[in-house]
Parts: C-alpha cells; structure tokens; sequence
C-alpha cells in the first residue's frame, strides 16, 4: 500500500535556524514522538550520502529500525531523505520558506510504501497514519518554539519531591521520555564552554550535542590520549572543525593542577561563556591527594569551586557556571565538622554525596556577570556508575536513563536564553527547579553554610596565586 503524508507548519523563528535544527536529521528523535532513537552513522557535518539509523516505536513496546539516507540538502530551501525499513520504505521531503525575517513556514511531505499492508485495508489504516504525520509536524512545532522559560518550582514537582517516591521513580528512563520537550534548537555559534569529565558518558554527550549547536568546547581532562579521542568522536558526531575544540590536561583530584589549568585558560582564550563542571567520581576507599586533601572532597567539591573562583575574572556578560551533581544528596545532609572523614567510618557513597551538597551550597555565587545553576541527571547509565556502584547499575539497568537522557538539563540549562539564578539552593531536573532538602536534617543552617563558605574560601586562597 502506498500513503503520501503532508502537513504544514508555521514557525516562530528565523529561516536560518530552523534549516541548521533539521539538516542534521538525528534530532529527529527530539520532535516526532513516533521514535525512539536516532543516530547519525556517517562521519562529519551531514551530507548527500549520510546515514542515520533511525529507531521506530511500536505497539506493544516493541521497535523497529529504518535506515535513512540523505538524499538532497538545498540550503536553506530543502532536505530529501529516503528510509528503508525491511518491508516498509519512505522519501520524506522537508521544504523551508521564509515568510518574514522571523517566521518560517516548513511544510513537511512523507511518501509511504507499506508492502505488508494490503492495499484493501487502506481504508483502515490511512486515518492512523495521518495521526502519526500530524503528531510529528505537532511535536516539530513545539521543539522550535521556544516555551516561557520555568522561573519557579511546580506545585506537582514539589508534591512529588516531598512524598519522595514518586520523584524517585522520575529518576529513570520514564522521567525523561514523559517530557514533553526533548529539543535543542537554540545555536551556541560564537560561544566558548568549558566542560570538565567530558571522555565519557554524560561529558561526553554533553559535549557532543553542544558542539552540534556550534559551540566552541574547551575539554579539561586528566588524559591526554582519552582527550584527543573525544576530539575525534565530538568532531564526527558534530561536523565541527577540530579548531573549536581545545584540549587542557588536568588531574583535577590535583588542586594546584585545578588551578594550572584555569591559568592556561584565562591565558589562551578569550573568554567562557559557560562552565560545566561535569566531573565527578566515587571512591570506595578513603584516600587523600597529593594537596593532603580527602579525594572525594577535592574532586566532587574542591576543584568546582577553585577552578569557577579562577575563572571569574575571564567570565562575561551573562556567562553562566552550571554544577553537575548527584539525585544522591537528597539523602545526606551535610558534616561540617568532618567534612573530610577524619573520625566518622567513611563510605565512599557518603562522601560523594555530602560534597555533592556542598557543592549546591556554594552554587549561588551569582554576580552582575554570572549566573550558577546545579543540576543532577537522573539514575543514568554511565561508565562511572557501572565502575563504582555496580550492583546500583545492574539491578536498575532496564530502570536507568542513558547517558544522552542525562545531559539534557546540562545542555539546556547552557543553551537556552532567559534564564534566571535563585537566590536559594535548588536543584534543576528535566528542565524544572526543584528543592534540593527533603529529607528532615538534610538541609544546612544558614550557619552552617557559612561556616562552609568560610573554610572553603581560606583552603582555596594558597591556590589562588600558582602562576603554573
């Protein structure tokens, strides 16, 4: 049976923009709600002849793949792609207009070939096929539109983050894909973001994806080797010149390392438009540093703060730090007296998770220039997980996000315009500000806080003056 589906679209955007969104057609995974998955398999910026593994939903939650292929890519006015899926073929055209300087008109046309379906059941199936096509051209429009930016809690999300878990079970791959918007479409072109733990996992699609939206990236890891792969694996996933992506080698368990790094940086670009401080890592054992340091405080806690302290000078306008932490915090409040695990027995999730929320405490040094945001990203499935909490990643491993599920509060919290910090500590999830103390004595006395910053600051002063 043979089905032609047409819809057409009117954006709220520039002709420009909405053009580079859909010329990379993997995105497609954020706006049509009839796919699971998507991937580009060719190497580059897309091109006539470039691949996309596309992953259809099913009933019954099953799946089915369809490879596409680029078949035509006329900037700004045109892209054909043709998909094959085993007994069911598509040439799907999308064609761009502009009405004005920021309206767009995209009209988007499917050409179906279901060899399965007998043509004697067109009748049946045709109205379930105009669905699908206006679901899509429905979930296009709203991933160009951009919303009114969330500026305070949700009743329900705060219903939800007291009873706890109900909020708990948002945590996994459910949470996310219940989200009505999954899209990226706002360009990062002209911008620098610095990101550190970007080699793997969540760092690593972070990295990509802002990359994608023409970012300039400057990757902080402790690898050289692992460092020039990311280069490699961004650039193909991207289609960016190598040239926007600046390596800086960094232990940054290493405090004058930390602050090595932030030299160079200030020293060899011009500016940081957006800090993420991504990595984070859970140790069993309790060890120190070279700087005499307990581990998991210096790199979950210690290193954030100096290396946003050093970069403070180098930030502009509107520049913002975005902190990554850990669903984990909620559960512990904060050990002022022993922040490093001198006398208590130490338990290496504890630890992580206390200087997760010390972290959340001094994430709200916002000036005239700089905004902080603190975000965690769900029970996701990383490299890092599976290394430390093992048993955690396998009982939970059909539960799990991925890690592209996780970076998506990073990657908007970076890119989308408007934002505004809070004056409290919050905890930002799938898009939305929550509070970040639930559980009775979990959360910090305004004391107490200070009492933090206090020590943080004087422990930090020693490495604010290493010139290299």
């Amino acid at each position: 049976m043979k089905h032609t589906l047409q819809e057409k679209i009117v954006i709220n955007r520039p002709l420009g923009e909405c053009f580079a969104y859909l010329r990379d057609f993997s995105t497609i995974e954020q706006w049509d709600p009839g796919v699971y998955r998507s991937r580009k398999l060719s190497a580059g910026a897309p091109t006539v002849g470039t691949e996309y593994e596309v992953i259809l939903k099913l009933p019954g939650n099953k799946q089915a793949p369809m490879l596409y292929t680029q078949l035509a890519i006329d900037e700004p006015n045109k892209l054909i792609l043709s998909g094959n899926g085993g007994n069911f073929h598509a040439l799907d055209t999308l064609s761009f207009s502009a009405i004005d300087d920021t309206h767009t008109e995209i009209s988007y046309r499917a050409e179906l070939e279901l060899q399965w379906l007998l043509a004697s059941l067109s009748w049946l199936s045709k109205p379930f096929l105009n669905r699908l096509g206006k679901k899509a051209a429905d979930g296009l429009k709203l991933a160009l539109t951009n919303p009114a930016v969330p500026l305070k809690k949700r009743v329900k999300d705060d219903i939800y983050d007291r009873l706890i878990l109900p909020a708990a079970l948002s945590f996994g791959r459910r949470g996310y894909l219940s989200q009505a918007r999954k899209s990226h479409t706002n360009r990062m072109d002209g911008k620098t973001i610095a990101i550190t733990g970007p080699t793997a996992g969540i760092g690593l699609d972070t990295a990509c994806e802002l990359a994608r939206l023409g970012a300039s990236l400057v990757l902080i890891g402790r690898n050289t080797e692992k460092l020039e792969k990311t280069v490699k694996t961004i650039s193909e996933f991207s289609g960016c010149q190598s040239n926007n992506l600046h390596i800086v080698e960094a232990d940054l368990s290493s405090l004058k390392a930390t602050a090595t790094a932030a030299r160079y940086i200030a020293q060899n670009l011009p500016r940081i438009d957006v800090l993420i401080n991504n990595a984070g890592a859970l140790f069993p054992q309790r060890e120190e540093t070279v700087d005499g340091f307990e581990k998991s405080l210096a790199v979950n806690f210690l290193a954030p703060v100096l290396l946003s302290q050093l970069l403070t000078d180098h930030f502009n306008q509107n520049s913002r730090v975005i902190n990554v932490v850990s669903g984990g915090l909620y559960l512990q409040a904060l050990n002022i007296n022993d922040l490093q695990f001198q006398d208590e027995p130490y338990d290496g999730s504890k630890a992580y998770a206390r200087a997760k929320r010390a972290l959340v405490y001094m994430s709200q040094g916002n000036t005239e220039q700089t905004s902080y945001f603190t975000t965690h990203p769900g029970w996701a499935a990383t490299p890092g997980v599976a290394k430390s909490l093992p048993s955690f990643n396998q009982k939970l491993a059909n539960f799990m996000r991925d890690s592209r599920m996780g970076a998506d509060t990073i990657i908007w919290l970076a890119s989308t315009p408007g934002l505004r910090p809070s004056n409290e500590p919050q905890l930002w999830f799938d898009r939305h500000p929550h509070r970040c103390d639930i559980l009775p004595k979990t959360k910090a006395s305004t004391a107490v806080q200070q009492q933090l910053i206090h020590w943080t600051t004087e422990t930090l002063a020693q490495y604010k003056d290493i010139k290299r």
